[in-house]
């Protein structure tokens, strides 16, 4: 019995070591066996380590949207007003796509609630864009939505197809140097209401989607280089056209205009072109990844450069966007906020800089104080 009981003591600790090696294997697979979809680097770095979770001065999110509402059961706007207070951001605005009933009922659930903390952008009705007239037609409804409460126009779109992000109708073919554009742009500059355009997409996204791409896990999702539409420079063309085209129209440019990844070629454009902003809205990550030429830039064109998220209102996000701009971290991931694989740094921003970008330079398009 003893001897039975050896043999199965001797069998059961084989298939414990069995399993235990199995499991080691499988933690530490080889390089090659490992997806890029689930590399999730950690740094080892012992180095200074920022926790930043309210701006170091007051913040106007020129760049957000009734999308990224928490839930109702996550409080709702409620809930996002009271980040909003813990994290220093004063005012937020809703760019809306909107125009008509759409406007009005976003309207009155954000800025018509919460007055001092959201202001309200609309979008452009395209409603018959390819008929005589319906620019007419636009600009009544522009007229009204202004009335109601839009302070801005906007978020515009157009990722090569045309306008796409505005409802009720988008405006296919339609880019924003088309002279059917042309009234619009000039009535938007005599109600004094900023226009935000987004055009293209990050760079990588245009890229080959092979191992060359550094962004690859991000730009696949977003991948652009397989569909018929104006090329990345073509696209941002387009806008640069308008921009020239309407100097008493004050355009703001999404997402470094889209091109984080040629910040020369911006530059040239900001030089050229007084009446062009952009914002930071979701490129965080793509300029802490250069830290020195991100902070030469914004530096330079510290006036021309505003504060937008364009994300959810958690602490996570609130407080990693601090960290980037006014922060000098080395060699941290925040792979599961921007799905990048690579690391970023802190930007070290001036007080001075901050200021601007944080609330300065809205204060001066919109015409208000906060």
């Amino acid at each position: 019995m003893k001897n039975f009981e050896n043999t199965l003591l001797k069998i059961f600790g084989a298939a414990l070591l069995i399993l235990f090696s199995s499991s080691i294997s499988m933690a530490q697979k080889s390089p090659t066996k490992i997806l890029l979809k689930n590399y999730r680097p950690h740094s080892i770095y012992h180095v200074k380590k920022t926790h930043i979770t309210r701006a170091k001065y007051p913040v106007i999110d020129v760049h957000n949207h009734a999308k990224h509402a928490p839930s109702p059961q996550q409080g709702g706007i409620a809930h996002w007003v009271k980040q909003m207070n813990k994290h220093g951001i004063k005012k937020t605005i809703i760019l809306s796509y909107s125009t008509g009933a759409r406007f009005d009922s976003l309207d009155k659930v954000f800025a018509g609630k919460y007055p001092n903390r959201f202001i309200m952008y609309c979008g452009i009705d395209f409603t018959g864009y390819n008929k005589p007239g319906w620019d007419k037609k636009a600009i009544k409804e522009l007229k009204r939505d202004h009335k109601e409460g839009a302070r801005g126009v906007g978020e515009l779109g157009d990722k090569g197809k045309g306008f796409f992000y505005s409802k009720p109708t988008a405006a296919w073919g339609m880019h924003a140097d088309d002279p059917r554009m042309d009234p619009i742009w000039d009535e938007c500059a005599k109600l004094h209401m900023p226009v935000s355009i987004h055009v293209g997409d990050p760079m990588w996204m245009y890229e080959k989607m092979d191992s060359t791409n550094d962004g690859l896990m991000n730009a696949y999702e977003w991948r652009r280089d397989n569909k018929k539409e104006l090329s990345h420079a073509q696209v941002i063309q387009t806008l640069v056209n308008a921009v020239k085209k309407h100097p008493k129209t004050t355009f703001l440019a999404c997402h470094y205009m889209n091109l984080t990844y040629d910040l020369p070629k911006l530059g040239k454009i900001l030089d050229k072109y007084p009446n062009l902003y952009v914002d930071m809205g979701g490129r965080f990550a793509e300029m802490a990844a250069i830290p020195r030429a991100a902070k030469k830039f914004i530096t330079k064109y510290q006036n021309r450069i505003m504060y937008g998220t364009d994300m959810q209102p958690t602490d996570n996000m609130y407080d990693t966007t601090f960290r980037v701009l006014q922060s000098a971290d080395d060699h941290f991931y925040k792979t599961d906020l921007f799905d990048y694989h690579w690391p970023l740094y802190g930007l070290d921003l001036s007080n001075k800089v901050l200021k601007k970008i944080y609330y300065k330079n809205a204060e001066k398009i919109l015409g208000i104080n906060l």
